[in-house]
């Protein structure tokens, strides 16, 4: 069986990794039965969940694991998709792998209410005396990472005005569709999904919330998501 290495469930989301709830849908879009360890971070081949144990083989990077899952299993995930149609949804999930994701990332990170409603709760477990080091420490880092990306350099307000774009452009392509690419799920609908669910997470205050419930059919298909796939969350 294939073992997914994930952060779990948090926040009322079934990872509070995009990437992660990424891989989760792949695998469930694919039909195979997996089961998922919390311990693997500090195995990780590249530094990064999520990451897949099948059968020995170790697969990182939610975007190689779908190619995986397509070469070995012989699942096609844009069935039924025509060439462009193909074209756009890639493009899509591109835009939230690589855009999206770091405007979210910020505003979870680096904004203090957001911070200290989420992820410094993950640092209870240091002693008292250095868990603001620690948590200043990792902190840090993100800015760091976040300016080396570039979107670190923005303002709030510019942020929101790219979210904004972002998530007005994948509204448009969903459209009226149940998916992303029409009538079942295609390999955009694990990325976008994530990144619609995580943005519609009550818990944070973000650009991408804002921007995705500035549009009835993304919540729709969030909540769709939602109750298709992880059940478990919603009860």
């Amino acid at each position: 069986m294939i073992t997914l290495y994930t952060f779990g469930p948090a926040f009322g989301l079934p990872d509070p990794s995009p990437f992660v709830t990424k891989a989760h849908l792949l695998l469930k879009f694919a039909g195979q039965p997996y089961e998922t360890n919390k311990g693997g971070y500090g195995k990780s081949p590249k530094g990064k969940l999520p990451y897949i144990d099948d059968g020995g083989e170790i697969v990182a990077d939610s975007t190689f694991i779908r190619l995986h899952l397509e070469k070995k299993y012989g699942f096609e995930f844009d069935k039924g998709l025509d060439a462009e149609r193909r074209a756009i949804t890639w493009a899509v999930e591109k835009m939230c792998d690589d855009h999206l994701y770091w405007i979210g990332l910020r505003q979870r990170w680096l904004n203090d209410e957001n911070f200290e409603k989420g992820f410094a709760l993950y640092f209870k477990a240091a002693p008292a005396p250095i868990r603001p080091l620690v948590k200043g420490f990792i902190r840090a880092k993100v800015r760091r990472d976040l300016r080396g990306h570039g979107m670190g350099r923005h303002t709030e307000a510019e942020m929101q005005v790219l979210a904004d774009r972002a998530c007005a452009s994948i509204a448009t392509i969903l459209g009226d569709r149940i998916w992303i690419g029409g009538d079942r799920p295609s390999g955009a609908d694990a990325t976008v999904g994530a990144f619609v669910i995580g943005a519609l997470c009550p818990v944070f205050d973000t650009a991408v919330g804002h921007a995705v419930r500035a549009h009835d059919n993304l919540t729709a298909y969030g909540e769709r998501v939602m109750t298709r796939y992880f059940p478990e969350a919603v009860a």
